[in-house]
């Protein structure tokens, strides 16, 4: 996964991707993209609201992001950073499964 896939210059910095980086690169837009679904459901649904896969990309987004910090780049603030969104995902989660509320479709 430290193998480099590609090098470029990009406005005068090198830019290297490696396997981690892909990793991090999908963690960090999934767990912004969540905001951009909730936006989508809060639209539809004309109030503020959190679709369950919201719960879902935060978790996701938190995991690979974790796993991002913890082998790629063994950077303790990263992991700390992530550590509190992915439980606080999980037990909202839990949550909103455990409450017998359906999924709310998001589209």
């Amino acid at each position: 996964m430290n193998d480099l896939l590609m090098h470029f210059s990009l406005f005068g910095h090198d830019v290297v991707i490696t396997g981690w980086k892909l990793t991090g690169y999908l963690g960090v837009l999934l767990f912004g993209g969540r905001w951009v679904v909730q936006l989508w459901a809060s639209r539809i649904a004309r109030r503020p609201t959190l679709p369950r896969s919201f719960w879902y990309m935060s978790i996701t987004g938190s995991g690979l992001l974790l796993a991002y910090f913890i082998f790629g780049k063994n950077d303790s603030v990263g992991v700390l950073s992530n550590l509190f969104p992915a439980f606080t995902a999980g037990y909202n989660l839990w949550l909103d499964v455990r409450s017998g509320r359906t999924a709310a479709p998001t589209g």
